[in-house]
């Protein structure tokens, strides 16, 4: 049986009706994703998703709009999988409960210089350019996730 690490993804929009995109650290080229961090025990998926995205962004000006209370997984490949196993780690990929967030501040509040930086740049694309952005064997959850919340990030 595949064990999944559950995580809290974020989606973040503004009043131009794009979303944020970050680009990785630890990828030589750039390697795009939307913030996303593994659940604390302790935590719902939304208060994860809230403290992930400061930690990663420090954005704190943001509302809730919609929350996926279902996860969707998708699968590391074999380079991802034997270099997660060489730090210890047990998933077969992860299970993303996705959070739509509105950033109501302004892009000074954006600073990925934070404690422990995950990443080198941010954009605000619009939803489509962002799924295509991102790697491809995450795409299909990215996909499944912008479905869910695209008609209302275009209002």
């Amino acid at each position: 049986m595949k064990v999944y690490r559950k995580c809290a993804g974020i989606i973040v929009f503004n009043q131009n009706k794009k979303v944020l995109v970050c680009a990785r650290n630890d990828a030589v080229d750039y390697n795009w994703q939307f913030p996303q961090g593994g659940i604390e025990q302790h935590e719902t998926p939304f208060k994860a998703a809230i403290r992930e995205l400061k930690e990663e962004t420090s954005i704190v000006s943001v509302k809730s709009v919609e929350s996926l209370t279902k996860g969707i997984k998708y699968d590391f490949p074999p380079e991802v999988l034997k270099q997660a196993k060489g730090i210890g780690k047990k998933y077969a990929g992860q299970e993303i409960y996705w959070n739509l967030l509105y950033f109501f501040g302004s892009d000074e509040e954006i600073n990925l210089n934070t404690k422990e930086p995950e990443f080198k740049a941010f954009e605000w694309v619009e939803p489509n350019e962002a799924v295509n952005r991102i790697v491809d064997f995450k795409k299909q959850a990215y996909q499944q996730a912008m479905s869910k919340f695209e008609n209302i990030i275009r209002g």
